[in-house]
């Protein structure tokens, strides 16, 4: 096979629906994929210009090429799904997990006992989970345990050893946590109803057992037993407690599957709710990382069958927030309003948090990742070929039209970097007058930077509008830098990203980290800038306090501040004093024009 030429091999794939296999020249499998139509799909990969690079990579280790027919494409997902787990392809996502998930065990014995377990032993015992917590399952088992009093000793309490006097109560009995089946004193018949209310309990169900409690209360209470009557409404009580704290949507929606799909640059995260009787029973985020920068569609439909797989789902309808191929016999629903699409939106703010939670870890436990996705994610977001490891972004301050002054503010990988911000006092321009003092900022710096052989940005940010990065455009068209250097320009009112040559602005999401950054860029060259523009003012407000006195000069104010350090200290000072910085004729000015 690795002798025949890959378009030979793509002529004879059939029109078929089934699985691709790519391998190498080592005969290594690289990539598992599926598709309606095996000819179409895999010649797509030879002939379109892949944006990707790593596909680009994948596509040229390709040497040979194999296939497997199945009649639908529901079949070609879950044979994609076991061959991506059996041969872990390096191209392929992998939706691994190391946990061993806790169950809760109905053990297959006279009087079953329940507890916890990681352990599936078949023995005929019923195994309910997998829980993605053992909080989950602790909570529920202490539930169980203060409505029902099950035994927990691990007696073998056949018929005939019971009837003999073998076993003796424990401590338990006299608490009241087990009725002593091992003396005979509960009837197996009881026992029984008690662990097929417990089954409903565990499922989401709690209406047989609130049914059952209600009626024995009432009669009860008949029966002027109300001690007890009020020990079994102790029991609704933390039934219907539980039932609400679960309870979310119509109890009518049972036994639902609801999955939801987040994505960034480099990772997708897939939540899965199910739910029973209104109640979700189950909650899991799985993290998926991408290698093929693939869309949400395919890994949500990988997800589906891997989460279905692990946690034994045997829901019959799944939520979904749009179309995708599953298994033929389950009923799918796309909500768009109501209870449903409640459901839908709590499961899509499950993942969003969870990815939130997983930035923040990140960026504690593996700064270098959390930049390296901040950068792709920028990338992504702001139509750039390359990261932009190293950003510039330029702001003009001429406050009341005086003193008209620049600031250029620097940041690499994400951060600032304070030792390479710059000022600039507007030298060619009269005036207050943006978009010239823009032109002239721009070209100086770069201009400095190229004749220095120091670094170039691979991305600008004029704060301004279209006028602004137009003015930023004309400099570096001067120096040869247009189309080498990306640019945009964030207008501050509704935050539009301008592009050049693009009439129609870039609107990011609020909550977009690439907009947080152009954002907090902007904030630091105004604030860098607005700080210089003052100390600016504030130079030439003393000075020109001094300057008004007769025979006091600019280097003569200098010469003050620089000995006073402060006009307050000048007013201050005696004759004398002034005299050693300027001497006795211009001391004597100074001193009587403050007194």
């Amino acid at each position: 096979m690795p002798n025949i030429p890959i378009e030979v091999q793509l002529s004879t794939l059939p029109d078929s629906p089934g699985v691709y296999q790519f391998y190498d020249s080592d005969d290594t499998l690289i990539y598992v994929g599926k598709a309606k139509n095996l000819k179409k799909r895999v010649s797509s990969y030879f002939t379109k210009n892949h944006e990707y690079g790593k596909t680009r990579v994948m596509v040229k280790k390709i040497q040979s090429i194999k296939h497997i027919v199945v009649p639908t494409e529901s079949d070609a997902l879950l044979l994609e799904n076991n061959l991506i787990k059996k041969y872990q392809p390096r191209y392929n996502v992998l939706m691994k997990d190391d946990k061993s998930y806790p169950w809760i065990c109905i053990k297959n014995e006279r009087f079953p006992r329940i507890f916890p377990t990681r352990k599936l032993i078949k023995d005929g015992s019923e195994y309910y989970g997998p829980y993605t917590s053992m909080k989950t399952v602790r909570t529920l088992l202490d539930l169980i345990k203060s409505v029902y009093p099950l035994r927990t000793c691990n007696y073998d309490l056949s018929k005939e050893k019971i009837e003999t006097g073998k076993y003796k109560v424990c401590l338990e009995y006299h608490l009241g946590n087990c009725k002593g089946p091992c003396e005979g004193h509960q009837p197996v018949e009881d026992y029984h109803q008690q662990i097929d209310d417990i089954r409903e309990i565990i499922k989401g169900n709690f209406k047989s057992s609130l049914h059952y409690f209600k009626h024995q209360m009432k009669a009860l209470a008949a029966e002027m037993q109300f001690e007890e009557a009020q020990r079994i409404k102790d029991k609704i009580q933390v039934l219907e407690n539980y039932q609400v704290k679960s309870m979310i949507v119509n109890p009518k929606i049972n036994n639902v599957d609801v999955f939801t799909i987040v994505s960034d640059d480099a990772f997708a995260y897939v939540n899965f709710l199910q739910l029973s009787h209104g109640s979700i029973i189950r909650s899991h985020t799985m993290e998926i990382k991408k290698k093929l920068n693939e869309d949400k569609k395919d890994l949500l439909e990988l997800a589906i069958v891997e989460i279905r797989q692990r946690f034994n789902s045997q829901s019959k309808e799944l939520y979904l927030p749009f179309p995708v191929a599953v298994e033929p016999h389950l009923k799918v629903t796309f909500p768009k309003l109501g209870d449903k699409k409640r459901i839908l939106d709590l499961s899509e703010r499950n993942a969003k948090f969870f990815r939130q939670e997983r930035f923040k870890q990140i960026k504690i436990i593996d700064p270098d990742r959390h930049t390296k996705r901040i950068m792709g994610q920028m990338k992504t977001d702001l139509r750039l070929s390359e990261e932009p490891t190293h950003i510039e972004c330029f702001d003009n301050s001429n406050i009341q039209g005086t003193n008209p002054v620049a600031a250029c503010v620097v940041f690499k990988n994400g951060k600032p970097s304070k030792k390479e911000y710059r000022h600039y006092n507007i030298k060619t321009v009269e005036g207050p007058d943006d978009f010239a003092s823009m032109e002239e900022v721009v070209f100086r710096r770069y201009k400095r930077l190229l004749a220095e052989g120091e670094p170039l940005p691979q991305l600008i940010v004029i704060d301004g509008g279209k006028g602004q990065l137009s003015s930023a455009l004309k400099s570096l068209e001067v120096l040869g830098l247009r189309g080498k250097i990306a640019i945009i320009g964030i207008a501050k009112r509704l935050e539009e990203i301008y592009f050049p040559d693009d009439p129609i602005p870039l609107y990011l999401d609020k909550k977009s980290e690439s907009l947080k950054i152009i954002q907090q860029l902007r904030n630091e060259a105004h604030r860098f800038g607005i700080t210089f523009h003052r100390k600016k003012r504030s130079k030439a407000a003393i000075n020109s306090e001094l300057e008004r006195i007769e025979g006091v000069g600019e280097k003569t104010a200098q010469e003050l501040l620089k000995q006073f350090k402060s006009v307050k200290r000048i007013k201050e000072a005696s004759i004398e004093n002034l005299a050693n910085t300027v001497g006795m004729a211009k001391a004597k000015k100074i001193y009587e024009t403050f007194h």
